[in-house]
């Protein structure tokens, strides 16, 4: 049996999580990763700023303890993408045995599925896709993304304004060199993972497997794999929230207003749901064409039936039975979709990505921005 695809294995900081016991190796609970990585990207912030006397009052216009971007990116968003592995893992791991486990995959090409899986488990634990992320991260994240479109244009407790562009505080020295590359980094090994993920469903897909057009989960056996919306719904929602605590930034703060985000809004849940559900569209190929011989070998066997039928109580003269029978077939229509995703799936991913950027939470928030 091959090894599940794991979104919280591998990579280059593993061994960091690892600690030494009597027993052996074992990683660190997830409790206390959650709260040791939010603490190092946020608390720091907030001591800093507030030595620098940028926590509360107006000698900024925007104080560390009135920014709502930054809390819901570190308090929120952070410790969502780090849970979101681990239930994906619990939720998605299983998946790839179900392909085996069914007889999906014929006997004559498990050489190419086996290869498959250990393709996709060397990406995962490459230690150069990592290093190539954490380049990425701090020559475009924080150096270009970061300072050229996200910062406010206003003295903050991150940055002051100068001739040159802005000054950073210590507070934003922290920001920009650990808190947002801890952030970047995350999101970043998700795509990426996510990407891998992708290409092993692709792979698996080119395989000529054995669908069965009249399968109760109406998606030729391949139901399993809807379970992907639900499993991913907490990355959907901590993508979420980073839009929306960045738009809620700017109308407090900048003075925009929330229809300016519309725009903004949709290309997140397009490119969310592409990302997490878009694999599955792969299938699509084998699900039509399944579909199509299920119409024509079914229809041929039920013509032969109603002829057979018909020549013998119709036009043979046999008698027709007086009483119901009880075993006597009951017609159902079992339709074959074109993905295996449900809609129970569709609905759930959908209200996690788009809820954090409603308008109901901006409209219901301070106008004070006294919140804290």
């Amino acid at each position: 049996m091959p090894p599940s695809f794991s979104f919280s294995e591998g990579g280059l900081f593993l061994p960091l999580l690892r600690w030494r016991h009597p027993g052996g190796d074992a990683r660190l609970p997830l409790r206390a990763r959650v709260v040791a990585v939010t603490l190092l990207a946020w608390l720091p912030l907030l001591l800093l700023s507030a030595l620098e006397g940028h926590a509360l009052g107006t000698r900024v216009a925007v104080p560390f303890l009135h920014d709502v971007d930054a809390h819901i990116r570190f308090l929120l968003s952070l410790p969502l993408l780090m849970v979101a592995a681990v239930v994906a893992d619990r939720r998605l791991a299983p998946l790839l045995q179900q392909f085996t486990e069914r007889g999906l995959v014929p006997e004559a090409a498990m050489p190419r599925y086996d290869a498959a899986v250990a393709a996709a488990l060397r990406g995962r634990d490459s230690v150069l896709a990592d290093v190539l992320l954490l380049a990425l991260v701090y020559g475009v994240g924080v150096a270009v993304v970061w300072r050229q479109y996200l910062a406010l244009d206003a003295a903050t407790w991150y940055a002051a304004p100068a001739a040159a562009g802005s000054d950073l505080t210590w507070a934003g020295q922290w920001y920009g060199w650990v808190s947002l590359p801890i952030l970047q980094f995350l999101l970043l090994r998700w795509y990426l993972r996510l990407l891998l993920w992708a290409r092993l469903l692709w792979q698996v897909s080119r395989i000529g497997l054995r669908l069965v057009p009249t399968h109760p989960d109406r998606a030729g056996g391949l139901g399993f794999l809807a379970e992907t919306g639900h499993a991913l719904s907490l990355l959907a929602a901590a993508h979420g929230a980073l839009v929306a605590a960045q738009i809620a930034s700017r109308i407090f703060f900048a003075g925009e207003t929330l229809p300016q985000f519309v725009g903004l809004i949709g290309i997140e849940l397009v490119f969310v749901l592409c990302l997490t559900l878009g694999p599955m569209l792969f299938f699509a190929g084998q699900l039509i064409e399944t579909k199509r011989m299920g119409l024509r070998e079914y229809g041929a066997l039920a013509g032969r039936y109603v002829q057979a039928f018909d020549a013998k109580w119709l036009r043979g003269g046999a008698r027709l039975p007086t009483k119901r029978s009880s075993a006597a077939p009951t017609s159902s229509r079992w339709p074959t979709w074109a993905a295996p995703a449900s809609e129970s799936a569709r609905c759930a991913w959908r209200r996690s990505a788009a809820k954090p950027c409603s308008p109901s939470p901006l409209r219901r928030w301070p106008r004070s921005h006294r919140w804290c």
